[in-house]
């Protein structure tokens, strides 16, 4: 039995002995991916057909209870004026109510009193662009006299997101195209490939603000949404041969 033990044990050390003498067989690397990265810009022009615009009240009272009563009042009219001009109830959002203690004083510098200011704004999401300018004219004629960043977009962005990364995408392989062929090589497979939307809004600041009768007439003036520019920016990485 102990023979048989030491004729197994002589075999397992001769067998890692040729596994250790016997010569390691290795693949090759396979060589690097050589590859050629562009960047492509599309932009489509869509028409908006929607704006918003931020629309407030500022009042100052000798109170803070009068100032509270007047303001309310004054942001309800305003209210009421927008829904008779078609907008919607929940189109309109209350962003900002705030109060505080505004120190009075004399041409002296020296303290004469407080008056209490209050500002009431509201979001207003405005959908029949055409009637922008009556609704403006309305709601400076209800009490609004703050009336700020008028915001113009498109409702639905999809086709014209479409169109501008059709084009990116077809700008960055024009560019890799010309590229590679000055190079002397040519494209293969897309390696990898993202993109980035943009689309900056314009926007007119302080339309109206201030009140009274310098903002009827500011009120007249029309209001031109122009266009939109959505742009997109595609990287692309392609194999170059």
């Amino acid at each position: 039995m102990r023979n048989k033990s030491l004729f197994i044990s002589a075999v397992l050390l001769a067998a890692l002995v040729l596994g250790a003498c016997s010569p390691t067989i290795r693949a090759d690397a396979a060589p690097p991916v050589r590859t050629l990265s562009v960047n492509g810009t599309g932009r489509s022009f869509p028409s908006p057909d929607i704006a918003y615009i931020y629309i407030g009240v500022h009042t100052e009272e000798e109170t803070a209870a009068e100032a509270v009563e007047s303001n309310n009042a004054q942001t309800q009219q305003v209210i009421a004026a927008l829904e008779d001009a078609g907008v919607a109830a929940n189109d309109i959002r209350t962003t900002n109510f705030s109060i505080w203690p505004n120190q009075q004083y004399n041409p002296e510098g020296q303290p004469t009193g407080t008056r209490y200011v209050v500002d009431n704004s509201v979001f207003v999401t405005v959908r029949e662009l055409d009637s922008l300018g009556d609704l403006l004219d309305s709601a400076i004629g209800a009490g609004a006299n703050s009336i700020n960043s008028i915001q113009f977009d498109v409702a639905e962005k999809d086709e014209a997101l479409k169109q501008a990364r059709e084009e990116a995408v077809k700008d960055a392989q024009e560019q890799a195209q010309e590229l590679a062929a000055a190079a002397g090589m040519s494209l293969g497979e897309v390696q990898s490939i993202s993109f980035y939307d943009s689309a900056p809004i314009p926007y007119m600041d302080s339309f109206g603000k201030g009140g009274g009768g310098g903002a009827a007439v500011e009120s007249a003036v029309p209001i031109q949404p122009g266009q939109l520019t959505l742009t997109v920016t595609v990287s692309i990485s392609y194999e170059i041969k």
